[in-house]
Parts: C-alpha cells; sequence; structure tokens
C-alpha cells in the first residue's frame, strides 16, 4: 500500500508550513468523525442526497490532506450513489474507516517526528 498520505504533495499545498499542516490533520479528524457518522445515518436511511452531499465533502477533505486513496475511495461512493448502487457502499466505508484508522497513526507521528 502506498502511503496513507502524500506528504511530500501535501507539505507543498502548506508551503512547508509544519504547524498548519497538523491544525489542517487535526481539523480534518474532528471533522471526519463527524461526517463519517452523518455519512452512515444517511447510508441506514438510504438517503442519496445526504450521502453524495456528505461522500463530496469528506472527498474534497481528503484531497485536501492528500489522502490520496481516500480521496479515490470517497469518489467511489459518488459513482456507486450516481447509478443508485449502495451495494457498494460497505465495502467502500469498511476501507475508509481502515485508511482513517492509518491517517491518525500518521498525524501522531508527524506530531512526534515534528517536535524533535
Amino acid at each position: 500500500m502506498s502511503e496513507i498520505i502524500d506528504l511530500k504533495d501535501f507539505m507543498e499545498r502548506v508551503q512547508d508550513d509544519k504547524e498548519l499542516l497538523l491544525e489542517l490533520l487535526d481539523i480534518f479528524q474532528e471533522d471526519f468523525v463527524i461526517k463519517r457518522q452523518a455519512l452512515q445515518t444517511a447510508v441506514s436511511a438510504s438517503d442519496i442526497a445526504k450521502i453524495k452531499e456528505v461522500a463530496h465533502s469528506l472527498k474534497g477533505a481528503s484531497g485536501n490532506i492528500s489522502a490520496k486513496e481516500m480521496h479515490a475511495n470517497f469518489l467511489k461512493i459518488e459513482q456507486a450513489v450516481k447509478v443508485n448502487d449502495l451495494g457498494q457502499l460497505g465495502p467502500i466505508l469498511q476501507e475508509v474507516d481502515t485508511q482513517f484508522e492509518l491517517i491518525k497513526k500518521f498525524a501522531a507521528q508527524l506530531k512526534k517526528d515534528f517536535a524533535s
């Protein structure tokens, strides 16, 4: 598996500002938890409009932190919803949850690395 976050790309986005990078990772993690729950609720209710809205938001947020695989998975969710194939969502969401755990570990390690 490639890196969970493309650090080189992310550092370019924040113009090598480590504090900003860590702040954006913190914001992403807080936002993800809330939106992931909203996405689960929307999926359970088969609320197509809400699934589209939340998946689109999380796709953008994951792109902003250069989490390319997660970004690709939210794109897959958007595409599945467009063709009304909600059956695909379960496995994709499991993968997203795994990726989020890896992002949390990555962020914690970065904080340590940047502190030294």
